[in-house]
């Protein structure tokens, strides 16, 4: 068998016809040939061999903007934009957008006067423009892996710019051929000290790797929790979270076309009360813009106005969501819809409210209810029912998209995927993660009887996430965005002290169902590390057990030849795995033809050059490597 370079360097598989007949797959057409408008094979029949080109079978297309499906790449009209901003609505936002129901009534203070609710609108209004709207919206939605977001999206794109190695609980598929993908042609040659540091430390890139395996097991976890908190009679809840999850299969643009309606419905609604409160009952409430009130709260409640923190943080519950679901949508459908109809309608609601409480501060427990004016309240409890089911989506769909970000780097079990989409490929849904979040929603909301618990719980599991998408996009920062120094370092400080002052209130309800969101996620990553351990030794064995070429042919010439094709899956990219030794002792025979496969994971827009290879039919094969068996 000889290996000879295509002269448009095609990847070929050239199959000889000595001893074949008609009975042979009739091969992919080559470059060459399509060139030559031989479309009928007449050019190949007549040659010596045929030929099968794997990279023209497999080679992806150069798209147009007609053509692409990758959202991150995608060149979408206005009305399309439009579209998916209005779907965004029903997935991403049901969930921070619902927040008003719980905020206030959530706040324990007796007492209050007008400077305490001034003091608690400005930590919300301030709260809400630097984690929402800074952070998510014009930070981290760029961090997007082709598309996709999350913290897997995240690692992800790290381990295309930063040469990952060693013993490490996600499985390695970096290779010297690697160095042949493009990822981002625009970036400097010189890597940055962290990428240096990163790539020297072993250590350091298990603990990169463990703080995503943390914090993706806690957005399942922020999974679970969400549909639990939305709802407080349980019997209700439980039938409402049956037919949600059962809802799901449709996929998410059915989904979306449905819940977004209500949605826009409610912040249309919670805009137009929040702006009649402020009129009717204290026209300056949005003085509390000046962050001055923050300094008199505090001042004033000293210890009880920290521990409230807890409770106002989850004016943000849902914010993490924009990043997650990132991969249903698109970056500036899920931006426009936040800055033009979910930020402001949030800012008139809390206003509204502030401003009400002002005149009826006796009102604190029941803040949003009692705040709607009279005629509208049953209109309204209507309204807010549905969008609290609409509420529970955001994390559901996120939890999808995870898992198939796990699936493909090999950190966790396969499940099914299901693609509901034939125009995103990030609109996907998988019964399996769908039906367990399913039974642990249930059992938190039968376990807890709809509590203030599950409150506490919600917000435990929304702040590290947060705390960790802080972390890692630190390291996005310096090592593939190339931010200057003093940037990154702001950056750093100001959301470390945020979210560490907010962590800090919330660890103290640890005995109060703040424990719940470690236990959810102390279960997947049982799953998720017993998978990786699993996968990590099973690589480990193959490699160590690898048939040489000697091997091979003695293991061929003690087993009979029959007719067919056996194709054994590894992960080993070069060698020949043990399981060919086994399946040859137990069966006494081997197929004419072996093909032995390795799947990869690679980016949209991978560009790779690949050798060419040729070989004799009904010999053994493994693409990649020649195989010669006399």
């Amino acid at each position: 068998m000889e290996r000879r370079p295509d002269q448009n360097g095609d990847v070929v598989l050239e199959i000889n016809s000595s001893g074949a007949g008609e009975d042979h797959p009739q091969g992919v057409l080559t470059g060459e040939q399509e060139k030559n408008g031989d479309t009928n094979g007449a050019g190949a029949a007549a040659a010596r061999g045929r030929s099968m080109s794997f990279s023209q079978a497999y080679k992806m297309r150069h798209r147009t903007p007609q053509a692409r499906l990758c959202l991150d790449m995608q060149v979408f009209t206005a009305w399309q934009t439009a579209v998916l901003s209005f779907q965004s609505l029903g997935i991403v936002y049901g969930d921070l957008g619902t927040s008003p129901l719980y905020v206030f009534p959530s706040v324990v203070l007796p007492g209050a006067d007008e400077r305490d609710f001034l003091g608690i609108l400005s930590i919300i209004l301030w709260t809400l423009t630097l984690m929402s709207l800074v952070k998510y919206v014009l930070v981290v939605l760029r961090a997007d892996d082709h598309g996709e977001g999350g913290t897997f999206a995240i690692y992800s794109l790290l381990r295309q710019h930063v040469n990952f190695k060693g013993s490490m609980p996600v499985q390695v598929t970096r290779l010297p051929s690697d160095l042949h993908l493009r990822f981002h042609s625009n970036k400097k040659k010189e890597p940055s000290w962290m990428q240096r540091l990163l790539e020297r430390s072993t250590t350091l890139q298990s603990c990169v790797t463990y703080t995503v395996l943390l914090g993706t097991c806690m957005i399942m976890g922020d999974g679970a929790l969400t549909p639990a908190i939305s709802e407080h009679v349980v019997m209700l809840t439980v039938v409402i979270l049956l037919l949600l999850f059962l809802f799901q299969q449709l996929g998410t643009s059915r989904v979306s076309f449905s819940f977004s309606p209500i949605m826009l419905v409610w912040f249309g609604s919670i805009s137009m009360i929040g702006l009649y409160n402020i009129i009717k009952y204290y026209p300056p409430v949005l003085k509390a813009a000046s962050p001055h009130y923050i300094y008199y709260y505090f001042a004033r409640n000293g210890a009880a106005g920290w521990e409230q923190l807890g409770a106002i943080i989850l004016c943000i519950t849902g914010a993490e969501a924009m990043f997650a679901d990132l991969g249903h949508f698109n970056k500036t459908s899920i931006q426009a819809a936040f800055s033009t109809v979910v930020y402001p309608s949030l800012i008139l609601a809390y206003s509204g409210q502030a401003a009400y409480l002002i005149k009826n501060p006796a009102n604190l427990s029941t803040a949003f209810y009692s705040s709607i004016p009279g005629p509208l309240f049953w209109p309204m409890f209507v309204v807010s029912t549905l969008a609290a089911i609409v509420a529970s989506q955001s994390l559901i769909s996120a939890s999808f998209s995870i898992i198939r970000q796990s699936i493909n780097l090999g950190c966790f079990p396969r499940a099914t995927v299901r693609h509901t989409s034939d125009k995103y490929e990030g609109q996907v849904y998988c019964p399996e993660v769908n039906y367990l979040l399913m039974v642990l929603c249930i059992l938190i909301t039968v376990g807890f009887q709809g509590g203030p618990e599950i409150g506490h719980a919600f917000g435990v599991a929304v702040i590290w996430v947060m705390l960790i998408t802080t972390a890692l996009m630190t390291v996005v920062m310096v090592v593939i965005w190339e931010v200057r120094a003093a940037y990154v370092v702001a950056f750093f400080a100001v959301y470390l002290a945020i979210e560490g002052v907010y962590m800090s209130s919330l660890m103290n309800k640890m005995a109060q169902g703040g424990w719940v969101p470690f236990a959810i996620t102390a279960f997947f990553l049982v799953i998720t590390l017993s998978w990786t351990y699993g996968r990590k030794k099973k690589s480990e064995y193959e490699a160590g057990h690898m048939i040489t070429t000697d091997d091979l042919a003695g293991i061929v010439a003690r087993s009979a030849r029959v007719p067919g094709v056996c194709f054994f899956f590894t992960d080993l990219m070069n060698g020949v795995p043990p399981i060919v030794r086994h399946y040859a002792e137990h069966t006494g025979s081997l197929r004419e033809l072996l093909v032995f496969v390795t799947v990869r994971t690679l980016p949209k827009n991978f560009n790779s050059g690949v050798a060419t290879l040729k070989l004799d039919y009904n010999k053994t094969l493994q693409v990649g490597n020649r195989y010669k068996i006399e």
